[in-house]
């Protein structure tokens, strides 16, 4: 049924002269929507990607648990694995393969070092893009600390149901990334992810 203004002297539902279907308006669902009903409790596993952090020098990997919990989400795993192809990929594929991890967030090696190889592996691993998250972050980061922010390769998409993200290694960056984009939509990527 097509729908027109009252104003256009036409009853809302009604039939607009000359028309010779009726067509169905669908109702509009805002963003806000969407949030409200995002699950409030996000399982996620963290991965740092470094050859030389430990559990106690991993100040982007802790900072990463830290904001999750402040929100209210779990940390379902947390592992730091060297700069190693390999090893970057069975941890993530680990991840995405979990029944409790709705969401794999990996720290380091988004860089453009001979050694950063992050971003191969997840770009390789992802079946759907969210390529608006590696420009956002990039604007952001631009802001902080000029046009060094093109360096990173900061990424995030879908894999097998779970959304993956990668953040560059330092806290700084990995506390940007959290507060100004994660964070906030955490639940409605889950959500949009699930559907």
């Amino acid at each position: 049924m097509v729908r027109a203004s009252p104003a256009a002297g036409n009853p809302v539902g009604g039939r607009i002269r000359g028309a010779s279907r009726r067509v169905a308006i669908i109702p509009r669902v805002s963003h806000t929507a969407h949030r409200a009903a995002a699950p409030r409790t996000i399982r996620c596993a963290v991965v740092t990607v470094s050859d030389t952090r430990t559990a106690e020098t991993d100040s982007g990997g802790g900072a990463i648990v830290e904001l999750l919990e402040q929100a209210g989400h779990d940390v379902a795993a947390r592992t730091i694995v060297p700069d190693d192809p390999d090893r970057v990929r069975d941890a993530v594929r680990a991840g995405i393969g979990a029944a409790d991890v709705d969401v794999v967030i990996t720290t380091g090696g988004t860089g453009i070092t001979r050694r950063d190889g992050t971003y191969e592996v997840v770009s390789t691993l992802l079946e759907k893009r969210i390529d608006g998250f590696g420009e956002l972050f990039r604007a952001l980061s631009f802001q902080e600390i000029g046009p060094a922010a093109m360096l990173s390769r900061a990424c995030a998409g879908l894999a097998g149901g779970t959304i993956v993200i990668s953040v560059p290694g330092s806290e700084h960056a990995v506390r940007l990334a959290m507060t100004r984009l994660i964070v906030p939509e955490l639940g409605h990527m889950v959500r949009e992810a699930r559907r």
